[in-house]
C-alpha cells in the first residue's frame, strides 16, 4: 500500500505539471490568435526605421481618409459574413453607384455631359443622387437576400452570379448616348465640395467631409448592431439559423433585411468614390470586395456566423490600410499587392477557423 503522503506528493507534481502545461497553452494560443496584430506592430516598427514619412502627421492623415473611404463596404459586407456568407457583389455594386452618382452630378455646362437634360447641381440634387444611388445599391442586395434567404442558395453562388450581372449592366451604362466606355469625368464642383471638400488640415493634408460621414455611418451600423431587434436577430441567425427560427425569429426577412443594408452600403461607398477618383471608370470597384472582406476578418467577424463586433471592423479597416500604406511607402510594387492582400485573407481565415475549432 503506497505511502500516503507520496501519494499526495505525486498528485501535487501531476496538478504542477498540468498547470504549467496550460500556462503554456495560454501563451501559445494567444500569440496564434493575435499573431497578425503582433506581426503588424513588428512591420510597423520596421518600416518607421526604412521610411521615415511613415509616422509623420501627414501619412496618419492620409491613413484616415483612406480607412473613411473603405470603411462603408466593410460594415455592409461584414454584416453578410455574420450569416456565414459573403458577397463577392460589392465591389461592382460601388462601381455601378460611383458611376451614376458621377453621371447625375456632372457639370452643368460640360460639353460632352452623358445626359445634357439633367438639372443643375443642387445641394439638393446632389441628396436626391445620392438616395438614388443607394436605392440602386439597396435593390441588388434586396435580389441578393430574396435568392439566398428563398431558395437555400449559398451567398457565394448568388453573389457571384450578381457581380457578374452588375458588371454587364456597368459595362452597358458606359457605352450609353455615344460614351463608347470611357471613363465619367468634369464632375461638378458642388459634388465635390460636398464629398470631398477640407473640414480642417492635419499638417499639409486636407481631411474631407466624407470623413465625417464615416464616423456617423459607423455609429449608425454600431447602434443598429447593439440596440435593435434587427441586430439581435442577426446575431441569433448567423449562430444558429434552426434555433433562430424556433424562437420566433424570421429569418427570411432577417436574411433579405441583412443584405438590402449591405447593398445601401454599397451604394454609398460608390458615391463617395466617384469623388475620391474624380473619372469614374468601367474598373471602379474591381477587387474591392477582398479589401472588405479582409478587413472582417482580420478585426474578428468570423465566417463560422454569429460573431463580430463594430470596433472589430474598424480596427480590421485600419490594420489592412496600415499595411497598404506601408507597402507603398516600401516601394512594393502594385502586383505584389494582390499576393499579400491574398495571403492576408488565407491566413486570417485560417486563424479564425483555428479558434473556432479550439472552441468546440
Amino acid at each position: 500500500m503506497a505511502n500516503p503522503v507520496t501519494r499526495l506528493q505525486a498528485t501535487a507534481a501531476e496538478f504542477k505539471q498540468k498547470d504549467s502545461k496550460d500556462k503554456k497553452r495560454a501563451i501559445t494560443d494567444a500569440i496564434l490568435n493575435n499573431a497578425l496584430y503582433i506581426l503588424m506592430l513588428i512591420f510597423i516598427v520596421y518600416t518607421s526605421f526604412k521610411a521615415p514619412n511613415f509616422l509623420t502627421l501627414g501619412s496618419f492623415a492620409n491613413l484616415i481618409t483612406q480607412v473613411a473611404a473603405y470603411m462603408p463596404l466593410a460594415l455592409g459586407i461584414a454584416g453578410c459574413i455574420v450569416l456565414t456568407g459573403t458577397d463577392l457583389s460589392a465591389g461592382r455594386v460601388a462601381g455601378l453607384t460611383a458611376a451614376v452618382s458621377a453621371v447625375l452630378l456632372q457639370k452643368s455646362d460640360f460639353a460632352n455631359k452623358m445626359f445634357s437634360n439633367l438639372p443643375a447641381v443642387t445641394p439638393g440634387w446632389i441628396l436626391v443622387a445620392l438616395l438614388i444611388v443607394v436605392a440602386i445599391g439597396a435593390l441588388i442586395g434586396l435580389v441578393n437576400g430574396f435568392f439566398v434567404a428563398k431558395f437555400s442558395l449559398h451567398p457565394f453562388i448568388v453573389t457571384l452570379s450578381t457581380q457578374l450581372i452588375t458588371y454587364g449592366i456597368i459595362l452597358w451604362f458606359f457605352g450609353l448616348n455615344g460614351n463608347n466606355g470611357q471613363p465619367i469625368s468634369n464632375l461638378s464642383q458642388e459634388y465635390k465640395d460636398a464629398v470631398g471638400g477640407a473640414m480642417f488640415r492635419l499638417g499639409n493634408v486636407p481631411i474631407p467631409y466624407y470623413v465625417l460621414y464615416a464616423i456617423i455611418l459607423t455609429a449608425l451600423m454600431w447602434f443598429i448592431w447593439n440596440k435593435t431587434t434587427f441586430g439581435k436577430n442577426m446575431f441569433a441567425v448567423g449562430s444558429n439559423a434552426e434555433a433562430a427560427k424556433v424562437s420566433g425569429v424570421n429569418v427570411f426577412m432577417t436574411t433579405m433585411l441583412v443584405h438590402t443594408l449591405a447593398g445601401a452600403m454599397y451604394g454609398y461607398s460608390g458615391f463617395i468614390e466617384g469623388v475620391r477618383t474624380s473619372s469614374v471608370a468601367a474598373s471602379t470597384g474591381l477587387n474591392a470586395e477582398c479589401d472588405a472582406i479582409a478587413a472582417c476578418v482580420i478585426g474578428g467577424v468570423s465566417f463560422v456566423g454569429g460573431t463580430g463586433k463594430i470596433s472589430g471592423i474598424i480596427l480590421g479597416v485600419f490594420v489592412l490600410r496600415i499595411i497598404f500604406v506601408a507597402l507603398t511607402m516600401l516601394g512594393v510594387d502594385s502586383s505584389s499587392l494582390y499576393i499579400i492582400k491574398g495571403a492576408i485573407i488565407l491566413c486570417a481565415c485560417a486563424l479564425d477557423m483555428r479558434k473556432y475549432l479550439v472552441k468546440k
